[in-house]
């Protein structure tokens, strides 16, 4: 493969911004979908996508930028320190010529600075003789994220979500999911080297607002306007909730800024939870414009019935 930064055509001083506009300028350059008779565009596509996975995350990119992986993503192998080494710790040495004049090399390691264990590197080379074989690395998780309505949450259903390679991914979404939840897709990540699994996608559920109901966990809150008499006087008035209207009782004497709970009103039950509830805030409206009469009356009572409601703050 082509050297990342050629294939995006960025500078190494590039910042990541800049690294991801340009691969989402070839993505949507390339994308197989919008180039279906073009048979070198998915070539390309797969090309640019690859160098993202390279310098699209910041520890590879380091990594590439030091050498120790190739385009690829592959460990480079550089030799072991030392080799090549006159005598001292940690190099070959060759001695003298042994009876027969055969010559023979010595390995040299000790516990001083630099030193290390050989067969450290033996038992990870080969597996066998050693304490014990390397395993495969697996490949990167990807995190993304779902913006789902609140219907969507209650009812469940299905949604889309990007990838940064420019792939898109279907996500199921469980009936009574909450604000927040994350959904694992296995082996929907970054792919691996030879021999290791990939990794997941990870995508966190948000739950877009709604215009009538606030969310808080499993539980949801509504602002509920009543009028001035029903709040003095009590009455049955039709409240929304998730499943329709039903019939809510206002005490009489109720204050603004009262809560009435109706209980398993919330989202539904959901991964061995109960039904959240719905807490009803009431909040007195008056009427539109100007009203002699309650003006009146409201004169009238401050005069015989004074009283303040914020005494003590």
């Amino acid at each position: 493969m082509r050297d990342p930064y050629d294939v995006l055509s960025v500078a190494k001083t590039a910042s990541a911004s800049e690294i991801k506009k340009a691969f989402r300028h070839l993505a949507k350059k390339y994308h197989p979908d919008h180039n279906k008779n073009d048979p070198k565009a998915k070539e390309k596509f797969a090309e640019a996508n690859s160098a993202y996975e390279i310098l699209g995350d910041e520890k590879k990119k380091a990594q590439f930028d030091r050498g120790e992986i190739d385009a690829e993503g592959k460990p480079r192998f550089t030799g072991f320190e030392g080799f090549g080494a006159g005598p001292g710790p940690g190099g070959f040495s060759r001695a003298q010529r042994g009876p027969g004049g055969a010559e023979h090399f010595e390995f040299h390691y000790g516990g001083g600075p630099g030193g290390f264990d050989p067969s450290d590197i033996f038992a990870d080379l080969f597996g066998a003789g050693g304490r014990r074989a390397r395993a495969p690395r697996r490949g990167d998780d990807v995190a993304l994220q779902a913006t789902i309505s609140l219907a969507e949450a209650v009812k469940g259903g299905h949604t889309r979500v990007l990838m940064p390679s420019g792939r898109t991914l279907e996500v199921t979404i469980p009936a009574g999911i909450e604000d927040g939840k994350q959904i694992r897709l296995r082996g929907q990540g970054q792919a691996a080297p030879p021999g290791g699994e990939p990794g997941d996608a990870i995508v966190t559920v948000k739950v877009a607002l709604h215009p009538l109901f606030a969310i808080s966990g499993r539980d949801l809150k509504l602002d509920l306007p009543i009028t001035f008499y029903e709040a003095v006087l009590g009455a049955k008035v039709a409240a929304p909730t998730l499943g329709g209207k039903v019939e809510l009782t206002v005490p009489a004497g109720s204050n603004g800024g009262r809560v009435l709970r109706l209980r398993g009103k919330g989202l539904p039950a959901a991964d061995g939870k109960a039904a959240g509830d719905l807490y009803v805030t009431l909040r007195v409206v008056l009427p539109d414009g100007a009203d002699p009469e309650l003006e009146a009356f409201a004169q009238k009572f401050r005069g015989a019935k004074p009283y303040d409601p914020r005494k003590g703050m």
